[in-house]
């Protein structure tokens, strides 16, 4: 099993523990406000299931129906978890009208209190493995799942506080308030996950430091090449797809510039693991002289 779908698996075991942790609390006290933060947690146990499922499936190899492999799934993980934020803060916010309509004293507050507390410091320390994993392995599904839970913790933070601001002063309203506030951390949270997610199934261009490092690249390792133009790039979950053309002389053989294409894809592969680099040759009169000077 890869390392990536062991943290997947791990994410649906940390998201059951911590949705028990946080269901137990909201039990013992009766707060609304701690009531959302364990609705959040349904969100995140669904999502990790997701964001497991995608994981699967991206890690298929290409075939004949889908050439360019099945990384994309991942993507779809991300756009789902998005949606499941937005029902989650609907669901937040009706609790959180009903009890502004009807404010209750919360029951057995200091216990509840810390039993959400230990589901909050397990949240943040997955959080950090998520967001590092994401990080260094590329994957927009425990990308996704790692901002998720980190609005997860920061909204637990602030209902920790609110209810104990709401327990020392009396104040009962301050607890569906407090809960209104979660909903809609929750719906940005969903938002600027759905964003990110569009833009890698729109094919969008890989950042403008990769694209100035894929032009370093080129260059320094383009030696008996004339230039380099029509650069592009796109991601497609862990994979970086790359596209440029190389203009040679128009007396070299075909062995040769075939070595100058080796020399830069193994650089380019060094440099962005798992990326797929297509080089189209062309002739040196078909140069642009606008394109990446050769080294």
């Amino acid at each position: 099993m890869s390392k990536v779908l062991k943290i997947a698996y791990g994410s649906v075991a940390v998201g059951l523990a911590v949705l028990a942790l946080k269901t137990l609390a909201w039990w013992v006290t009766g707060s609304v406000a701690l009531l959302s933060d364990a609705l959040e947690s349904i969100v995140n146990v669904a999502t990790a299931l997701a964001a497991l499922v995608a994981l699967r499936i991206s890690a298929m190899p290409a075939d004949a129906d889908h050439p360019y492999g099945h990384h994309k799934a991942e993507y779809f993980s991300a756009v789902l978890e998005g949606v499941l934020i937005v029902v989650a803060a609907i669901l937040i916010l009706r609790e959180a009208w009903d009890a502004w309509q009807a404010p209750a004293l919360i029951q057995a507050p200091w216990q509840g209190l810390g039993i959400n507390l230990l589901a909050g410091v397990i949240n943040a320390v997955w959080c950090l493995v998520l967001l590092r994993a994401g990080r260094q392995m590329r994957s927009p599904a425990l990308a996704a799942d790692g901002k998720h839970l980190l609005t997860d913790v920061m909204s637990s933070l602030g209902v920790t506080v609110g209810v104990v601001a709401a327990v020392l002063t009396g104040w009962a309203w301050l607890d569906p308030l407090l809960a209104a506030l979660v909903a809609v951390n929750i719906l940005w949270s969903g938002w600027d996950v759905v964003r990110h997610s569009i833009g890698g199934l729109m094919d969008e261009s890989a950042p403008e430091g990769e694209i100035e490092q894929m032009r370093t690249l080129i260059s320094a390792n383009a030696e008996g090449a004339v230039e380099a133009h029509d650069l592009r790039s796109r991601r497609a979950g862990r994979a970086l797809f790359v596209e440029f053309h190389l203009v040679v002389p128009g007396e070299m053989t075909v062995e040769a510039a075939h070595e100058i294409c080796d020399r830069i894809e193994s650089a380019v592969h060094v440099a962005f693991e798992g990326s797929r680099v297509t080089i189209h040759v062309e002739p040196e009169h078909k140069a642009k002289h606008s394109g990446i000077v050769v080294l």
